[in-house]
């Protein structure tokens, strides 16, 4: 049987706990985004300069044409690349099915702006941010990276590389400028919840990817 306190208090209780739910994830929020104020940039001539600079799949079309973000992550990275900050590009997305290439269509269109392809890696098992920012440190060698992504993905994606071990600065390219409100709107709302995942993992469970497989370093 319950206590009489909790009987006579349960409504107060519970309006304590629905918004102790509904704060918490915001406060987890505003966390990751004001510890990485500091390492993230909007502009690529203002990015210190690195060696590597990571980019972060986002889907391809059946005929491996990169959906908008994600041509807007690889023209970023090849401007970095263009203007000396960066000398190497990885590149790190999903190759789990034999007719959906995400990496190699992402190398394509870099190599198609000017990129050399010797001086870009793939990362085929990319799956996830936190498997990318793992496999990264551990199979790429790269313990310091600029990462190239959507300003609405970057402080997740800075605070998981920087966690795992990849002292890391972001590149972060236009969202609410150059898509509608209902995508923006969706992804942002995604992240969220995306980060409270990022949380977990990398502070409490630190899972392993789906594939380790053998060191290759970047030369």
């Amino acid at each position: 049987m319950l206590p009489k306190w909790f009987l006579s208090h349960y409504r107060l209780i519970f309006r304590l706990l629905l918004l102790t739910a509904t704060i918490s994830p915001l406060g987890l929020n505003y966390y990751v985004n004001a510890i990485t104020s500091n390492r993230r940039y909007t502009q690529p001539e203002k990015i210190p300069a690195g060696r590597v600079a990571i980019v972060f799949g986002a889907g391809i079309y059946p005929d491996g044409t990169l959906s908008p973000m994600l041509s807007d992550r690889v023209s970023a990275a090849v401007e970095l690349y263009k203007l000396g900050r960066v000398q190497k590009l990885l590149m790190t997305g999903d190759n789990s099915r034999d007719d959906y290439n995400e990496v190699q269509a992402m190398q394509n269109y870099a190599v198609e702006r000017g990129v050399p392809a010797q001086d870009i890696t793939l990362d085929y098992a990319g799956f996830s941010t936190y498997e990318s920012c793992y496999r990264a440190k551990d199979i790429f060698g790269i313990k310091q990276a600029v990462l190239v992504t959507q300003k609405f993905h970057l402080p997740r994606a800075v605070y998981t590389c920087d966690r795992l071990g990849v002292k890391a600065i972001g590149l972060g390219t236009p969202d609410w400028e150059s898509y509608s409100f209902q995508t923006v709107m969706y992804s942002t709302l995604r992240e969220e919840l995306s980060t409270l995942k990022a949380l977990w993992e990398v502070n409490i469970t630190r899972p392993q990817p789906t594939f380790l497989g053998s060191y290759q370093g970047i030369k």
